[in-house]
């Protein structure tokens, strides 16, 4: 696990110096060491520098080391990740004749592209982003795992003369680093982080700055030119005839004792719910011989889990360790945890809080049970969306004008006497019965922060026809082909893969983690898994919803159910408490600043209507309307970003 940056095409001394400035903004992925390799003179011209840091996970001697060099092809290589299978590769490799220099996964892509080229990208098995020069070629490939795991920015800049390069980075603030940009909100992005409470790619909140997509390759030239990336992977519809359980629990299997392998210490996140316990459960059957598990609780008795995870522990006998993060501790330790978002997001400090921890507690290396739910059923979505979905349906004979007056009158009654509209199922149900039952849209209306309406009024400039609720035009388009001819649960499946994990969750999840030097690895999206999962029977996949049995059966059959018989709970901060109490004096001073709310590109009015209704307890407004609107003030003010 590492950060790489670099750029190609026009290369000189001020470029040579950017990407050493966004090597350095990156240390706290790779403190082990770091290196720059460049394949042009001091004097420059056209060509390509790399730079890496390193967190040594496999191979911990210096032939591990990043930039790496091919000596037969003079190809050269920087790569963040994990490739899983990169054995059993090496093994076919030298069955035709490539000779090997060191023990890690990072020779094995640098010899699997002499062998394949960049067909070779589909034979990974892991979770990746790297960049990978061709010497004899003169081009860059640019490459991601296929559920967007690790991520990879991009940008093009024009130098004075015409002299055009493209930067890259593993972070947007690395880019930011690199002094060559503009400071500037992206408007797309804005809009698309209000609905959503994230950016969703692959525009960033950086105006120029793009997130390669997930399951892509992009070619760059040492003329500076960008090729429009090519997907070589898609999430799998449903298979006919389904496929047998044994299957699956034969890759889950699999998954998990490959991503057991490391040459440092590791340990598992275990909350006590299906998803963690699971792996836990997969990784004692592996028979690793020392399971260390680790859990974060609160003085709040209503988010702690402490309790279920310990007897989970106790249950499959893992070396356990139980971490308590207070109000005080949180206050305190704010600002480092605002500080490693990448991009403004309301999650993802969550993941701090808990990879700061295990991180101290001397661990290079966890697993997480990320994606359980995605892939099985497991959140209320799965009921919900296409229930919405169909009373929408019923009600497209009726006039939208109609329709809108209905649920204007049902907004104003849910609101009296309120500050503010609800921000949830009846102050969007203009929205519901907008989307007219189709599926997508009836999904992003149940994820949104607000009504279209207030979004609209927290905005302080609109944008115009770029936005289909929440998501960028051409991604809307993208993600109705991805569904078309589906199912609504697996279709569901879908978009809670590629939206909420693949837009937030794991980039949240990688920028937090690494913030701390922390690799955070999860099985259940190793695709082989998915593929399994998404070739299940509907009824053994789903059913009963939300209770994600096929789990339970393979993995945890062996425990007392009565460990998981309890109502789901994610691992949430106390938020909502503590927005009203340790951080509400910082939180006013900062959401009452109209200099703090503009440079957002938010309306400051708006912003104080919500803050009081908030702190009023208005009802049908979430902690997460009110955190989402703090952080991406937070964010542009520490990141000095202005909205043009």
């Amino acid at each position: 696990m590492c950060g790489i940056a670099g750029a190609i095409g026009g290369i000189d001394g001020a470029i040579a110096e950017a990407v050493a400035r966004m090597s350095a903004a990156q240390f706290h992925r790779g403190p082990d060491s770091g290196g720059l390799w460049m394949s042009c003179p001091p004097k420059g011209g056209k060509g390509v520098a790399l730079a890496h840091r390193r967190l040594a996970i496999i191979d911990l001697s210096e032939d591990g080391r990043q930039p790496m060099a091919d000596p037969e092809t003079g190809n050269v290589i920087v790569f963040n990740g994990e490739i899983y299978n990169f054995q059993a590769l090496r093994r076919e490799l030298e069955g035709e004749g490539a000779r090997f220099r060191s023990r890690c996964d990072t020779e094995v892509i640098l010899k699997a592209y002499a062998r394949w080229g960049a067909d070779g990208v589909s034979r990974l098995r892991g979770m990746f982003a790297f960049a990978l020069w061709d010497a004899a070629q003169g081009t860059v490939l640019f490459a991601r795992d296929r559920l967007g795991i690790k991520p990879l920015y991009l940008c093009s800049v024009t130098r004075p003369g015409g002299t055009r390069t493209v930067l890259f980075a593993s972070e947007v603030r690395a880019l930011l680093a690199s002094e060559m940009l503009e400071r500037e909100v992206d408007p797309v992005a804005l809009a698309s982080y209000v609905w959503n409470g994230f950016v969703v790619g692959p525009r960033t909140i950086v105006r120029g700055v793009e997130l390669l997509p997930a399951a892509t390759c992009a070619i760059a030239s040492n003329d500076g030119v960008l090729a429009t990336p090519q997907r070589y992977w898609r999430l799998p519809a449903a298979s006919s005839p389904p496929r047998p359980r044994e299957e699956l629990e034969a890759q889950l299997s699999a998954a998990v004792q490959m991503h057991l392998v490391s040459d440092v210490p590791l340990g598992i996140f275990l909350s006590g719910g299906i998803d963690s316990s699971a792996i836990a459960a997969l990784a004692v059957r592996a028979g690793s011989a020392r399971v260390r598990t680790f859990n974060i609780g609160f003085e709040e008795a209503v988010y702690d889990e402490s309790s279920h995870a310990r007897a989970v522990a106790r249950a499959l006998g893992t070396e356990h360790q139980e971490l308590r993060l207070t109000q005080g501790a949180f206050r305190r330790e704010l600002p480092d945890a605002l500080a490693s978002l990448d991009q403004p997001t309301f999650d993802g400090i969550n993941t701090y809080f808990v990879s700061r921890a295990v991180r101290e507690a001397g661990l290079t290396v966890a697993l997480a049970g990320t994606g359980g739910d995605e892939l099985f059923g497991g959140y209320s979505s799965f009921r919900r969306v296409p229930r919405a979905a169909r009373w929408s349906r019923r009600l497209c004979s009726f006039s939208p004008g109609l329709l809108r007056r209905l649920a204007d009158a049902v907004t104003r009654a849910a609101s009296f006497r309120s500050a503010l509209p609800p921000q949830t199922r009846w102050g969007k149900l203009g929205d519901a019965l907008a989307a007219r039952g189709e599926l997508l849209d009836t999904y992003q209306v149940s994820y949104a922060l607000f009504s279209s309406d207030f979004a609209r009024q927290l905005l302080k400039r609109g944008v115009n026809g770029e936005i289909h609720m929440g998501l960028p035009g051409k991604t809307a388009r993208e993600l109705d082909q991805l569904i078309a001819g589906s199912r609504p649960l697996p279709a569901i499946s879908m978009l809670e893969l590629w939206c909420f994990l693949g837009e937030r969750l794991l980039r949240d999840t990688d920028a937090a983690s690494m913030a701390s030097s922390l690799e955070v690895r999860v099985p259940f999206l190793d695709h082989e898994v998915v593929a399994s999962a998404s070739a299940l029977g509907e009824e053994d996949r789903f059913e009963p919803l939300g209770k994600k049995q096929v789990l339970r059966d393979l993995a945890l059959g062996d425990l007392d159910r009565t460990l998981f018989d309890r109502p789901k709970s994610g691992f949430v901060l106390p938020i909502d408490d503590w927005a009203r109490g340790a951080l509400k004096e910082e939180m006013t001073t900062a959401l009452r600043d109209p200099s703090f709310c503009e440079a957002a590109g938010l309306d400051a009015r708006a912003v104080g209507r919500l803050w009081t209704a908030f702190l009023a307890r208005s009802p049908g407004l979430y902690w997460s309307r009110i955190w989402a609107v703090y952080v991406l003030g937070w964010w542009c003010r520490a990141h000095r970003m202005s909205v043009r």
